[in-house]
């Protein structure tokens, strides 16, 4: 018998040339673009592209790497194991790419380019315009596209910057930084009811409900200093709606009693519109009683993104009582 000598194949080499015109500025910018859409098509509205040509494009950068950087279904598109190991590199290059079109585009020193922002609406209406508002004027190019929904936002898929959410537990491959501590009370129109001393005293007091009335059939009220706490059923409702502006407008008319996060209702508070019915008890909200800022870890961040969470955090105020 003759001994045959097994050798262990090894894939060839990826040619130096074939890496540099693969994985040069403007594919890994695009690169970039695409995982942080989540969708070619989006992609190429972004940097005015056919969506064709951007799979071409993307589909080429796999072909010469010889690795694969996307899962693509037909609902779908999601970065492999190496596309992620890829990801920090290429943002980096974006990055890069945006301080440089900005410097060379604005007439400002400041920042320029475009913040995708996703809020709760109640936060969003109240709280998120005039931090906007004194950011824009740091940052004079600087767009906004903002998205004010009760519904989790995939920030890698959606392509979002930043998330304004009430959350205890935010998702673990995201980064959470507390912004504002807040409380949830009950208010009315002054001369409806006297201030209560417990929350059973509000069961005559017709609510103004965010949600669906069949949610929380219980409410669960905890007193302000953390010493008492007390399961209640839950009013009957005058009214409901998803948008805490209209109730609180019924509110003031006189039409019930809302429950509303305090940073919602300063300014009424302040003006005479509500008052404070149990200004001893916070209602206890499954969510919690803090509103974060989420991000992507900051490889993932462009420049615009990493400043206005940074300026956002000198902002914060330490609670909203």
């Amino acid at each position: 018998m003759h001994s045959v000598n097994v050798m262990e194949t090894k894939k060839p080499a990826i040619p130096r040339a074939a890496l540099t015109t693969a994985l040069d500025a403007d594919a890994l910018e695009l690169f970039a673009r695409v995982a942080r859409a989540g969708s070619f098509s989006l992609a190429a509205q972004q940097v005015g592209q056919t969506r064709a040509a951007v799979s071409r494009r993307i589909a080429y950068m796999e072909q010469r790497t010889g690795q694969t950087l996307f899962l693509r279904t037909t609902r779908s598109l999601t970065l492999t194991a190496t596309g992620r190991r890829l990801l920090p590199h290429a943002m980096a290059v974006l990055d890069a790419v945006a301080q440089a079109r900005g410097t060379l585009t604005s007439v400002h020193a400041g920042l320029a380019g475009s913040l995708r922002i996703t809020s709760l609406p109640s936060f969003g209406t109240t709280v998120l315009p005039p931090l906007l508002l004194k950011f824009r004027a740091l940052h004079p190019g600087v767009n906004y596209d903002l998205i004010l929904s009760d519904r989790r936002v995939d920030l890698q898929r959606e392509g979002v910057d930043i998330a304004f959410r009430v959350t205890r537990k935010p998702p673990p491959d995201w980064v959470a930084r507390p912004y504002l501590q807040f409380h949830v009370g009950a208010f009315c129109a002054p001369g409806q009811w006297a201030p209560m001393v417990h929350p059973e005293e509000l069961a005559p007091a017709p609510l103004l409900l965010l949600g669906p009335v069949s949610m929380n059939p219980e409410m669960r009220w905890v007193r302000r200093d953390g010493t008492d706490a007390v399961l209640c059923a839950r009013a009957p409702a005058a009214g409901q709606s998803d948008d805490l502006a209209v109730l609180m407008r019924l509110a003031e008319g006189g039409m019930g009693v809302v429950l509303a996060p305090s940073y919602c209702v300063q300014d009424a508070l302040a003006a005479g519109r509500l008052v404070e019915l149990l200004p001893d008890w916070d209602l206890d909200i499954r969510q919690g009683n803090t509103v974060q800022l989420l991000t992507l870890p900051r490889p993932q961040l462009s420049a615009v993104a990493r400043a206005f969470a940074k300026f956002v955090q000198e902002q914060a105020p330490a609670t909203h009582a």
